[in-house]
């Protein structure tokens, strides 16, 4: 078995960072998503989601980041261009959506998408004896868990 720079096997290694790839395009899309949520909201909920989608997208973004260098970590590269990310991602393009209660919903749902394939990370990572990248994940299910709980209570269910 040959080990990469940080002494995880080589083989296995690669595959979790495909799926951080492609985690982090979903995240790439996510982003922009939510960036979009945030410049076109209109109505009387503009004012609060403004900010939250604010607060949400910059959260993102850093996402973004922190998943780009375990890739590079784990000895791979990031993708970086927008048109590797079309081809991987599984999040739809959100265009055009001003109503508030819209974008929450579609929040939720890729919530509730990046959580199912942290936790196939996270169980991969683990497998891999790769406390970083199980770490990073468990740290974000345990964030976003409460985030979907609390947007869905702003939509007054579940």
């Amino acid at each position: 078995m040959s080990v990469n720079q940080i002494g995880l096997d080589t083989d296995k290694s690669s595959k979790l960072a495909e799926k951080l790839n492609k985690l982090l395009a979903d995240y790439q899309l996510f982003y922009m998503n939510v960036r979009g949520f945030h410049w076109n909201i209109k109505g009387p909920e503009f004012f609060e989601l403004h900010v939250k989608f604010e607060e949400l997208y910059n959260n993102l973004l850093t996402k973004v980041d922190d998943i780009a260098e375990r890739i590079v970590t784990l000895g791979k590269t990031p993708l970086h261009t927008y048109s590797d990310y079309a081809k991987v991602t599984d999040v739809k393009e959100a265009k055009d959506i001003s109503n508030g209660k819209q974008s929450v919903q579609a929040i939720i749902d890729t919530f509730t998408a990046l959580l199912v394939q942290q936790r196939d990370i996270l169980a991969m990572a683990a497998d891999l004896n790769d406390e970083g990248t199980a770490s990073q994940m468990s740290d974000y299910i345990v964030e976003q868990e409460k985030m979907v709980w609390m947007y869905n209570a702003y939509l007054g269910g579940k």
